[in-house]
Parts: structure tokens; sequence; C-alpha cells
């Protein structure tokens, strides 16, 4: 078993009690990180003429060979170690000898964990972001083509005033920039440089923070010691902040599963994002959309079990924290997955536009609009309100939509209604002539696709 403590123990550590403190097979994927942090600290190390510029070639032309290696598939990262740090600089001592004995000169695995959890969460924060820059690219895309895609707008999941469709996706527009904009706050709070920190109360050596932090693209150095190696906030709020993607992505599904279904019919889902069922030929179901609102709880679970882990924890470092990575890792990988699949079946999903228009009809959600032709005629709204209230119990005591009752039938309730009711509340009317930045008429929302389209080009990854 190879360890990097064992000179203090007089004995071998129990199997079971190893591999219960090992943590080689998830920390394994920090191996790109574990080498990029290694070799900027050699790198460092020789600057300050600690170790020599030749031993620092040789060890990083061996931390190279042993990155090669292991993404050629020619070295296996296996579970006779501890940790992938103590891999690296095992694989390393074997290849330079006594050399690679001093790579971990004014280093503790403290601060090199606490870097290559960094490293990594930083990398994980750009492909995320970059992920959700394509899913918005998506909707935008959506939105501009369906500016005059009437459909229901929705309180309660009862109908309530007609919208665009792509008023309805500008919505979920705003959550995923939100989601962005959160993504772009952690990066700038977490993006400095805890390697140095030692153990938790620095380190004698000479050593050049400021550098290491440069050579590895941080604003400069974590700024206490102890800190450095007990702070896991920015795991935490990446973990938030993957909560609140999922949550939103959980959102839109539960309404693409919903408009899939028959009684809706708004939309369509391509074959690749549908399965069937193995006794009802007819079904076709939205498996993508229901699994990501499903794999929600996975990702709420990591954010509640570091959350929970971390909350009783003295300073500084405690080896609770290895649990850190293992539910972390899989909910990353989770949310990206998500995001990538999600993207996938909107931009390939295919709309019913009729069925919405007549969703929206049917619906009576042009009755606030009724109640204001009412009050633009002299009547105070909370008669209108009244009188449009008895008109729909008329209608559907009829089956008929308000624009279905003949100028008879509607004087009969009120007699103030004129011929130019029916124009007053179709739906297009209805939608255009709400204009105030944020509505969904056809001026209003070009203003802000504009808006978008700006922040997007602003803002690519």
């Amino acid at each position: 078993m190879a360890q990097l403590w064992g000179g203090r123990f007089t004995k071998e550590t129990d199997k079971l009690v190893y591999d219960f403190n090992a943590s080689i097979s998830f920390d394994k994927r920090l191996i790109k990180q574990d080498i990029e942090g290694s070799i900027a600290h050699a790198t460092m190390l020789a600057k300050q003429e600690i170790i020599t510029t030749e031993e620092k070639d040789e060890i990083v032309k061996g931390l190279q060979e042993i990155y090669n290696e292991v993404t050629a598939g020619t070295l296996e990262i296996t579970s006779e170690y501890e940790d992938v740090h103590s891999f690296v600089e095992a694989n390393l001592i074997q290849k330079i000898q006594d050399t690679g004995k001093k790579l971990h000169t004014g280093r503790s695995r403290n601060d090199q964990v606490a870097l290559d959890m960094r490293l990594y969460v930083r990398d994980q924060i750009t492909k995320t972001d970059k992920a959700l820059y394509e899913l918005l690219q998506t909707i935008l895309h959506t939105m501009e083509e369906n500016l005059d895609t009437y459909m229901p707008g929705f309180t309660h999941l009862q109908k309530a005033q007609p919208i665009t469709l792509a008023h309805h996706y500008g919505a979920y527009f705003e959550m995923f920039k939100r989601d962005r904009q959160r993504l772009g706050d952690i990066y700038e709070r977490m993006n400095y440089c805890p390697l140095g920190a030692g153990a938790l109360a620095g380190t004698t050596y000479p050593l050049d923070r400021e550098y290491t932090a440069e050579l590895l693209n941080f604003y400069g150095p974590t700024l206490n010691s102890i800190d450095s190696v007990s702070d896991r906030d920015y795991l935490i709020e990446f973990l938030s902040a993957l909560s609140l993607v999922m949550m939103h992505l959980s959102r839109f599904s539960e309404e693409v599963i919903i408009w899939n279904s028959n009684e809706y019919s708004f939309v369509e889902i391509d074959d690749a994002y549908s399965t069937g069922s193995s006794i009802m030929p007819q079904k076709k179901n939205p498996d993508i959309a229901e699994l990501v609102r499903g794999k929600t709880g996975r990702v709420y679970g990591a954010l509640m079990s570091l959350l929970t882990t971390m909350k009783g924890i003295p300073l500084a470092y405690n080896k609770d924290m290895q649990e850190d990575k293992e539910m972390a890792f899989d909910a990353m990988d989770t949310a990206f997955n998500c995001i990538t699949l999600f993207t996938g079946m909107l931009a390939t999903m295919k709309f019913k536009k009729e069925n919405m228009a007549n969703s929206a009809t049917k619906g009576f959600t042009n009755a606030t609009d009724a109640a204001d032709y009412l009050v633009n005629h002299g009547m105070p709204f909370r008669d209108a309100h009244s009188v449009i209230g008895r008109l729909v119990l008329e209608c559907i005591d009829k089956e008929k939509a308000i624009e279905e009752l003949s100028l008879t039938e509607l004087q009969e309730i009120c007699p103030m209604f004129e011929e130019d009711i029916y124009e007053a509340i179709a739906l297009k009317t209805c939608v255009e002539k709400r204009l105030t930045i944020g509505a969904p008429g056809r001026a209003a929302m070009e203003k802000v696709i504009k808006i978008h389209r700006e922040y997007l080009r602003r803002n690519e990854k």
C-alpha cells in the first residue's frame, strides 16, 4: 500500500481501515489538476533556488510523462495508492529517483488537495457556463422564430392570459442567464491560489506564492493559511448554483411533459429524445424531460451532504472534508449532462402552433381584455370584472368561446358591447397591445431579443 506518511507508524494500517481512508477511487479524476499544480510548484521552487533548474526540468519532464501515460492508458491509477497525490509522487520517484522526492518540499497534502479541487471546480464552472451558453442560444433562436406563436399563459396551471411562445421561453432565458451570472460570481470569489498554505500554518521555505498563483492563472494567493486548507465555500456555492440550474431545468421539463401530453398536444418531442412502451405500442414517452426532473434530486442531495459535512468541522483540515468530492463530482456530471441533453431536446422539438392558439382561445384567456373593453367604455373595473364573470359562465353553459357568441348574446349580458368587441378580444390584439418592456407584444419582445442577442455576443464562452 503506497503511503506518504509511514515514518511515524510502527505497524501497517489495517486493510479495512486503509480502504475506508482511501480516496483514489474517486479523486483519480483530479490527475490533470494534480499534475498542473505540481509543475507550477516545482517551477516556483526552482525560481526561489530551493531546487536547481536541472532538478525542476527533470521533475516537470517526469510529471508530463506520467500524465501522458495515464491519458494514453499505459499507466493505470489503481487502488494500490491511497489517493491521486500518492500515485503521482510514487510514480515520479520511480521514474527519477531521489529528485522526485524533492517535489513535495514546502507543500502539504492539505494545500495540495485544496489547490486540486479549486482547479477542478474552476474548470467545471467554465465547462458548465459554456453548456448554459449553448442552451441560451437555443432558447433565443426559438424566441426569434415564434414571436407570433400564440398560446395560453398560466397561473395555478389554469389558463390566464394570451401570450406568445417567444414570451414564455423568454422567462427561461432570464433564469439561465441568472445561472450564468451566478457562476461568474463564484469564479471571481474562488480564483485565488491556496498552494503554499502548507498543512495550516504556511512554511519556513521562501516560497513565492504570488508567482505560483500567476503560473496557474489565479488572481493571487489566498491570504490566510488556515482558511486556505479548510475552505470549501466555493464548492458549496457551485453546488448551490447547480441546484438552481437543475431547478430551472426541472420546471422547464415539467412544462414540456405537460405540453407533450395528449390533452395539451402543444409539442412533439423528437424520436431521438423519446422512448416507447414495452406493452403499449401507441406510447411516445418524454423520458429525457422526466429524467432531468428526477435527477434534480441527486444534485440537491450533493449540496445538502456537503453542507451537513462542513457544519461542525473545527479549523483547520479534517478528514471529513474528503467527503467533499464523490457526491460533488456526481452532481457536476449530472448537471452538465442534463443541460446538454435538454438543449438537444429543445433544439429538435416541434411545436403544434394551431393547438396552442386554440387552447388560448378556448381557455377564456381574453377575459381580462374583455373587462378592459368595458372599462374603456366607462364602466368601473370591479363592475366590469363581475360582468365578464357572468359572461364566462354563459360561455361555459353554451360550450363556446367569448368571441363565438353573437353580438346579441353579448348584449344580453351587457348592452355596452359593440361590434368592435371582437377585434378587441382577438388573440393578436390581446397580445400586441401589451407593449411595456417585458410584456409579450411583438414590439416589446423584439427589444428584449435584441438585448439578449447583445448579451450573448458580449458574454460568449
